[in-house]
């Protein structure tokens, strides 16, 4: 790509440079092959994650642990913590609210983990 020199920037700064120029959109396309497609490639989700949510606030949590929901990922550690709010409002969310349709099962692991099971995406409802 070509870099930009003291009389280039001139002479866009200057009166004759025009950004809805057709010209110079189609050399800036060119330049930077936009017309060549890039493939999309799916990313295949990890059948297992850990999630840890210290730190976290429990509008962070909660995004976190959908956004885990929804990815496809089949299993998860999921951290809490030990104490705090964190680990009585997963079991409540896992129980009963928006996230437990993706939940197969939870079982503590420890005294601030839990082992979840999500539901295959295509099987919630």
């Amino acid at each position: 790509m070509k870099h930009l020199t003291d009389l280039d920037i001139e002479q866009m700064i200057g009166a004759e440079h025009t950004p809805d120029d057709v010209a110079t959109r189609r050399a800036v396309r060119s330049e930077l092959h936009l017309s060549t497609r890039i493939p999309h490639t799916r990313q295949t989700p990890p059948m297992h994650a850990t999630l840890d949510l210290h730190q976290l606030t429990e509008e962070q949590a909660w995004n976190a642990i959908m956004d885990l929901a929804t990815s496809g990922t089949r299993t998860a550690n999921i951290i809490t913590g030990a104490s705090g709010i964190l680990k009585i409002k997963f079991q409540q969310w896992a129980h009963d609210s928006l996230l437990s349709p993706h939940i197969v099962s939870y079982t503590p692991i420890n005294n601030g983990s839990f082992a979840v099971k999500f539901k295959k995406l295509n099987d919630v409802h």
